[in-house]
């Protein structure tokens, strides 16, 4: 029994000796170091936003605005459909209170009732003072043909009867031209007064039948198939018991779903990438698994501030191509904007990039070189290496223990363009020391007695 334990002690030293050699040598040869492969393929810098839906075309559902006419500042909203209602065209979006109209419609009707009276009455007394005219002239005719008899008859008479008989006649004639006349006069002052009422009725009558037609009018359907959108109206959505101004009788809207657009904010650092045309790849929060694409259609030109941000951002609306009938307005939107897109290329993350003395762009290789790249685009992630790499490399994300004071490797180009670019610099700089030589000599020459 002793003899097992001691056996069983000592496999367990044994044990934890080989296991404490063993960590201990791996722990001292393995570096903490990270490798990334150099890629090629495509390269696509991405400009990511988010948005928010709203329908490309809309038409506004409107009150009746022809109330104001009728001195209503005001209607109410009485009754309406909840927001978000799918309505066909001529379907109930909701009614407006008509109690002001109708009183105003009753003042009306017996302001029209009076006018009819009126008129009633000035033409019953138009007819009896012309037909008392008509009997005058008459009359007057019958005088006149008697006064002619009367003078016939007396051709035998004395002259002075005979004058007088003349006399007769003309006064006669004279009485029966101012009767005509009397006629023609009154026939017009009455035909203005008949016109007048007349036109006082058919005033009254149109202003009636108006208010009938804008009566209908309360009642607000849809003009178009769409998605009812309450409007805001001095801070709030429009609702049951608000009031909408007669000069501004806009209710709601009805977005035409079938096609949308995602109205996004941009930085002013990312704006100057962002170009109409460039095609959008979009995603959204209340479906995840959906993809669409869009385009961008208009950038704005100027920026602005939004709420809860101190930097300025500019407006970008982008058309999605697809129609779907899930999508409504207000959804948000996550917004992949490809500003540029490479293919066939080499990049790497932007980890591995150094630099040195600001000028000097490098990598680490796996295989212990410190290699000089040139660099092409960027995007969030990566960096397109236009010389430098290939494909297949693999290099360090962060500064491996060897590579502290290792020696960059330079492109031969590259090197020699600095060269060259060296040399130039330096040629004014001997070229001014030569000069300053020369005239030191110069002086020298001149200043010996």
């Amino acid at each position: 029994m002793k003899k097992n334990l001691i056996y069983v002690a000592i496999g367990s030293v044994v044990v934890i000796g080989a296991l404490y050699f063993f960590f201990a040598s791996g722990s001292a040869g393995v570096e903490n170091n990270i490798l990334a492969n150099v890629n090629k393929g495509e390269f696509r810098v991405e400009i990511t936003t988010s948005g928010e839906l709203e329908a490309l075309r809309s038409v506004q559902v409107f009150g009746p605005a022809e109330a104001r006419r009728f001195r209503i500042g005001n209607f109410t909203i009485d009754k309406m459909v909840d927001e978000g209602t799918v309505v066909k065209k001529g379907d109930f979006i909701c009614s407006i209170d008509k109690t002001e109209l109708f009183g105003r419609l009753e003042d009306r009707r017996l302001d029209l009732e009076q006018t009819k009276a009126q008129y009633e009455q000035i033409q019953l007394d138009t007819s009896l003072n012309l037909r008392v005219e008509r009997d005058n002239i008459l009359n007057q005719e019958y005088i006149v043909q008697e006064q002619e008899l009367i003078l016939e008859q007396s051709q035998f008479e004395p002259p002075a009867i005979i004058k007088q008989n003349e006399y007769n006649v003309e006064k006669a004639k004279r009485e029966l031209d101012q009767a005509r006349e009397r006629y023609r006069i009154k026939s017009l002052q009455e035909k203005a007064r008949m016109l007048e009422i007349a036109a006082k009725l058919r005033e009254d009558q149109l202003e009636v039948d108006q208010m009938v037609e804008v009566l209908d009018k309360f009642v607000v359907t849809a003009p178009q198939d769409g998605m009812v959108i309450y409007v805001d109206y001095r801070g709030s959505k429009v609702k049951e018991g608000s009031q909408i101004s007669t000069w501004n009788p806009v209710v709601a809207t009805l977005p035409d779903l079938s096609t949308m657009q995602s109205i996004t904010y941009v930085n002013e650092v990312d704006i100057r990438r962002v170009k109409v045309g460039q095609r959008v790849e979009l995603g959204m929060d209340a479906f995840p698994d959906k993809k669409y694409t869009g385009e961008v259609t208009k950038v704005a030109n100027v920026g602005q501030q939004r709420p809860n941000s101190d930097a300025k951002v500019f407006e970008v609306i982008i058309e999605v191509n697809e129609s779907d009938p899930m999508l409504r307005p207000s959804m948000t939107s996550s917004n992949a904007i490809i500003a540029d897109q490479l293919n066939d290329v080499i990049y790497v993350p932007l980890e591995a990039v150094n630099v040195e003395n600001d000028s000097i762009n490098y990598v680490y290789l796996r295989n212990g070189v410190k290699q000089e790249v040139l660099l092409g685009l960027t995007n969030a992630n990566d960096v397109v290496i236009e010389k430098g790499l290939n494909e297949g490399d693999y290099v360090y994300l962060n500064t491996p223990d060897w590579g502290e004071n290792l020696a960059v490797n330079l492109l031969e180009e590259l090197n020699g363009k600095r060269n060259q670019d060296s040399q130039e610099e330096e040629e004014p700089i001997a070229a001014a020391n030569s000069s300053s030589s020369s005239t030191s000599r110069s002086v020298s020459k001149n200043s010996t007695p």
